[in-house]
């Protein structure tokens, strides 16, 4: 399933396509994180992006393939928890498409909030992501709208673009830790190893409340799993991909699954250390590296804080408790 995975010329001419809208984000060596891992500890910043995630990277070159192939499509409709349908919102908008994107019930507020400011038409359907998904692709399916899935090769090469900036700007990574909800961020992370001949080790990391990327690469086959995570959104997925799937098998490092209260004194890290915001699943790498602190010690380790958005009564909550 290598061919799916963008080459260095794919992902050198989809970072002129990102950088129409905004800048490189920065990465940093930050000194609490380090002492606190005892790594030298690197931590690029998605959350600095115009929504706050890593996500519009995909949106933007995902929309620019559709543009190349030929006219673009009246409406497209996509599923989400929230950071992919900002970035579809965001590029829809670019392009003067209509968007209309299906949110699980109970979805976050501010996510749903940030979506509808991009001029998103918003649905609320179903109880976990899978279901949103399912809607939405009836709703396509109904109206001849175009689907946008979580995972193609045209969000791969945008989303790759905060990978090339990471490991051209720190060339002596020896180990990278990167959520995993769909698959992009991860699929994403080797295939700029690839292309740069980078010897990075990519570990994977799950939420231990939504097994299914765990479980299928363990498995070597797609295994749906129940979804109870309260607090990684992101991570949320009850049934992983199979293109994905095919990819990090044979190259993540290996895989961490990490618990809400582990994501959650995370979140407090990040804020106390660097006095930046990171929703659940952008925590989970840093989740995941103190985990496995005592294997990292003396290396210089890179962690993705993949996004920022995270409701202020929650982001208060996990404040407020003590590890």
């Amino acid at each position: 399933m290598t061919d799916l995975l963008p080459t260095l010329a794919d992902i050198e001419a989809a970072a002129e396509v990102v950088y129409r809208d905004f800048a490189p984000t920065p990465q940093y060596r930050w000194g609490l994180l380090s002492e606190r891992l005892g790594a030298g500890c690197w931590l690029k910043h998605e959350n600095h992006t115009p929504v706050g995630a890593f996500k519009i990277r995909g949106g933007l070159t995902y929309f620019d393939q559709l543009a190349r192939r030929g006219p673009l499509p009246r409406e497209v409709i996509s599923a989400t928890r929230g950071n992919h349908g900002q970035s579809m919102g965001w590029a829809a908008r670019r392009h003067a498409v209509a968007c209309t994107i299906v949110v699980p019930r109970g979805n976050s507020a501010e996510k749903n909030a940030a979506m509808r400011a991009l001029g998103v038409t918003l649905i609320e359907h179903g109880d976990d992501f899978q279901e949103a998904r399912e809607h939405a692709l009836q709703l396509a399916q109904e109206r001849g709208a175009h689907m946008v899935p979580s995972f193609h090769p045209d969000l791969l090469r945008g989303v790759a673009t905060y990978w090339w900036e990471f490991l051209r700007a720190v060339p002596r990574l020896d180990v990278a830790y990167v959520p995993i909800g769909q698959g992009s961020g991860a699929c994403s992370a080797i295939a700029t190893k690839r292309a740069l001949g980078h010897g990075v080790r990519i570990v994977g990391v799950v939420s231990r409340h939504a097994t299914t990327y765990a479980d299928s690469i363990a498995a070597g086959r797609v295994i749906e799993a129940p979804v109870s995570t309260q607090l990684a959104d992101g991570m949320a997925c009850r049934v992983a991909d199979q293109a994905a799937l095919d990819i990090l098998r044979p190259h993540l490092d290996h895989v961490v699954q990490v618990s809400d209260d582990e994501v959650a004194a995370a979140m407090r890290h990040l804020f106390t250390d660097t006095h930046n915001v990171a929703e659940g699943a952008g925590a989970a790498a840093l989740a995941a590296a103190l985990q496995e602190r005592e294997a990292l010690r003396g290396q210089n380790v890179g962690l993705a804080l993949t996004g920022g958005n995270v409701d202020a009564p929650v982001f208060a909550g996990v404040l407020g408790a003590r590890d």
